[in-house]
C-alpha cells in the first residue's frame, strides 16, 4: 500500500493518475435546456380536471403524479395540477392506482 503525506494508506483505486485529466478535457459538455412551465407558456390560469387528456400527460404509468423536477412545471401550476388529478381521480374519472 502507497502511503500519502497524512500517514494513512491509500488503496489503489483511489490513487490519483496522471490520465485523469486527459480523460477530463476528452468528455462533451452536455448542456440541458431549462424546463419552462407549459401553463406558463401557454397562460393558462384555469387547469380543469374534467380534461383527463392533460392530466394523464402529468401521471406515471403506476399511476402517481408526476413531480415537478421532472415535469418541468412551476410551483403554482404543480399545485393546482395536484389538486386537479385528485378530483379527477375522486369522480372516477382517473385510476388511483396503475391498472395490473
Amino acid at each position: 500500500m502507497a502511503e500519502i503525506k497524512s500517514g494513512r494508506p491509500v488503496a489503489a483505486s483511489q490513487r490519483p493518475t496522471g490520465g485523469d485529466k486527459a480523460i477530463m478535457s476528452q468528455k462533451k459538455q452536455y448542456f440541458r435546456r431549462k424546463k419552462l412551465c407549459r401553463f406558463c407558456v401557454d397562460k393558462v390560469d384555469d387547469i380543469n380536471y374534467k380534461d383527463v387528456k392533460l392530466l394523464s400527460a402529468f401521471i406515471s404509468d403506476r399511476g402517481k403524479i408526476t413531480p415537478r423536477r421532472i415535469s418541468g412545471v412551476c410551483t403554482p401550476h404543480q399545485r393546482r395540477l395536484a389538486d386537479a388529478i385528485k378530483q379527477a381521480r375522486n369522480i372516477a374519472l382517473l385510476p388511483f392506482a396503475a391498472e395490473v
